[in-house]
């Protein structure tokens, strides 16, 4: 993939450094202090034109997101997308979503271990090939790199149009031994989600009547606990559980 940017784009990068973060390595086991407080921090890996990160910081002030990509041109769509989604607020710049200039190979260089509470993974490139398996960011390399960087509520959150990636994503999340939870195969079957930010990719997608697959993995083990208490509350297998005693 090639991105044709606007000459000078380095440049416009480097003048925003309240908000782009073009050298993150210098952040690994810092981010909190970088936003200046203890909030729970969401990273978005391969974030587009950043309209998802942009919106999901604007709705949630109480947690710290990042968005991560390795095009400058892309950097630049989802600065000018964050600008204006805060622009009607009281904050000149937003203030607690930065974008970082970054490859998801090397994550564990731009994050430290339990640094993370939430990954997600919207539409991403599904290499549909059997021989670029390895590249999905969903393959057990990557899987490794995020449970490493996320604390005991840690979730991965997965979104994409492509059925290949996501029947792979839901075996390799198997043979990683994770709980997988909320899986959907067509999220927008009864209209948009209220809880559902879309991005770009997502509300081309929807328009044309596409399918769009999403599910949740457990992490952590809080994040594992409580969906082990909801998921007994939801069936009753409390109330049911069967007596050991002869």
């Amino acid at each position: 993939m090639r991105l044709r940017g606007r000459k000078g784009i380095r440049e416009s990068l480097e003048g925003q450094k309240e908000l782009v973060i073009l050298d993150p390595k210098e952040y690994k086991g810092k981010w909190a202090s970088l936003f200046g407080n203890d909030n729970p921090i969401h990273v978005e890996f391969g974030m587009g034109k950043g309209q998802f990160i942009s919106q999901m910081s604007f709705n949630n002030p109480n947690v710290n997101f990042i968005g991560i990509d390795m095009y400058d041109e892309l950097i630049r769509r989802a600065a000018e997308k964050a600008m204006n989604v805060w622009s009607e607020s009281e904050y000149t710049l937003p203030p607690n979503v930065r974008l970082a200039f970054a490859n998801v190979e090397y994550a564990d260089e731009v994050f430290e271990v339990d640094e993370l509470e939430r990954v997600y993974l919207n539409f991403s490139d599904p290499w549909p090939k059997a021989k670029h398996g390895r590249r999905r960011l969903t393959h057990p390399r990557f899987l490794e790199k995020y449970v490493s960087l996320l604390n005991s509520n840690g979730e991965i959150h997965l979104k994409t149009d492509s059925q290949t990636l996501f029947e792979f994503s839901l075996n390799s999340f198997a043979d990683y031994g994770l709980q997988m939870n909320n899986i959907s195969l067509d999220l927008h079957r009864e209209g948009l989600p209220e809880w559902n930010v879309m991005t770009e990719y997502e509300s081309k997608f929807v328009g044309k009547g596409m399918y769009i697959n999403r599910c949740e993995v457990m992490v952590g083990e809080q994040a594992l606990q409580r969906y082990m208490d909801e998921r007994l509350k939801k069936y009753r297998l409390q109330e049911n559980k069967p007596s050991l005693e002869v």
